[in-house]
Formats: C-alpha cells, sequence, structure tokens
C-alpha cells in the first residue's frame, strides 16, 4: 500500500517543519518546499521518513507549477507561506508595504493552491495556514489582519467549489518561530512573556502546536471548510 503524499511549501522551518516530521512520523510520504537550499538540506537531514525535498520560491506560480509537474499526482498540500509585511499601527502602516503583504502570502498561497489543482488527487486536500491577526483586535495588526483574513475568507468559498478536494485552514497564534527574528533576542523574549501573560493558556505556541493541527486537518476525511484556531486562546484576551 502506497504512502499518503504530503507536500509542504514553507517546509523548511517552523511550522511547516513541525508539520513535515509530524506527518512523516505518521506514516506520511513528504516533500518539503522552500527557497534556501541549504535550509533545505539541514531539514531533511533532521529528518526521518520518506522525506523529499524542492528548492523553489512559493511567490513564482511558474516555478511551482514545474515542481508539482516533477512530483506527479500527491494527496496533501500544506500551504505554510508566512510573512511579515503590514504590520505597524494603522495611521502611520506603509500601504506598500501592506501590499506586499498580500504579495508574499495571500497571493502566493492562493496561487500555488490553484496550480496544485490538477496534480492532486480528489479526495486529498489543501490546507492554508493564516494567522490569528485575522480574528482578534490586537492594535497594531490591521493590516496583518487584512492579510491573513484574506485567506480564511477562502476557505469555505474552495471548499464548497472544489469538492471533494477538502480544503482547511489553520490560524496559529503567537508561536516561537523564525518570524520573530527581526526582533533582538531579549526584545523577542520580552514580546513572549507579555503575550504568554495575556493567552489563556498561559504560554505561547510552539510549532509542534499548530502541526497537530495542520495533521489532524490533513488526515481526517471528514474535515472540510474548516479554520481551526489554534492560538491558546489568545483571540479572547482584550
Amino acid at each position: 500500500m502506497s504512502l499518503q503524499h504530503a507536500v509542504i511549501i514553507g517546509g523548511s522551518s517552523g511550522i511547516g517543519l513541525a508539520t513535515a516530521k509530524l506527518l512523516l512520523e505518521q506514516g506520511f510520504r513528504v516533500t518539503i518546499a522552500a527557497r534556501d537550499e541549504a535550509r533545505l538540506k539541514t531539514a531533511a537531514d533532521n529528518l526521518s521518513g520518506e522525506i523529499a525535498t524542492i528548492a523553489i520560491d512559493g511567490r513564482d506560480p511558474v516555478a511551482v507549477r514545474q515542481a508539482f509537474e516533477s512530483l506527479g499526482s500527491f494527496d496533501h498540500l500544506v500551504l505554510a507561506l508566512g510573512s511579515g509585511h503590514g504590520a505597524g499601527p494603522f495611521p502611520t502602516l506603509d500601504m506598500g508595504d501592506l501590499l506586499a503583504g498580500f504579495q508574499t502570502k495571500l497571493i502566493p498561497q492562493a496561487a500555488a493552491a490553484q496550480v496544485a489543482l490538477p496534480f492532486l488527487k480528489p479526495k486529498g486536500s489543501i490546507t492554508f495556514v493564516s494567522a490569528v491577526s485575522a480574528q482578534a483586535a490586537m492594535p497594531g495588526t490591521a493590516g496583518l489582519a487584512a492579510v491573513n483574513a484574506g485567506i480564511e475568507a477562502m476557505v469555505r468559498v474552495l471548499a464548497a467549489e472544489l469538492k471533494p478536494l477538502r480544503v482547511n485552514g489553520v490560524s496559529p497564534g503567537v508561536v516561537d518561530t523564525p518570524w520573530w527574528d527581526f526582533l533582538p533576542a531579549e526584545q523577542r523574549q520580552a514580546v513572549f512573556q507579555d503575550f504568554a501573560g495575556r493567552t489563556p493558556v498561559g504560554r505561547i505556541g510552539q510549532p509542534d502546536d499548530v502541526a497537530k493541527a495542520v495533521a489532524f486537518l490533513a488526515s481526517n476525511t471528514f474535515m472540510s471548510g474548516h479554520v481551526l484556531t489554534c492560538d491558546g486562546g489568545i483571540h479572547l484576551a482584550a
């Protein structure tokens, strides 16, 4: 019996890498894709199981299509492409940076999902990864909220339009990933402590937390049209 094959774009670090590790442990065949060949090799060297890598820029739909053509038919697509563009107080939010947020996260995720359709098995799935900024009301995240809400808005529509292919999303909260590397270590730790204090579960997230949500949606054949919030309850914080 052949293994189910999952392709993870943005799979060399953070949530994407944690998802690859978990799916491999669950018996999936996994291909991780990202821009940096060195990071892909390092990631693959630290994974066990049927793992393959493809070095592509997820923002380039032509390159993504060529990658899918080289892979052939597969079962699951996980879109873990992230972006930090669009953050900041609204009065001073740079509209060019907000546009970059759409261009580096929403559009690449949508484009990758679109070009994957001829290669995805009808009973497979697509899982988008957004962020809880789409659901919360955190000052300074209006731009991020717009980008991630756009991703989440597609999920229900695509689940109905692309059936029987299943389409879902995961909306992570504050998670300790390289997304935060723009902050110096000491400042990053202070931010994490602040969010942990405001999160009902009393801590920030780890990539493994979100990977479990992604794996659940990919493997549960009765789940479609859902955005699963995995944020420790931070969206409830005032």
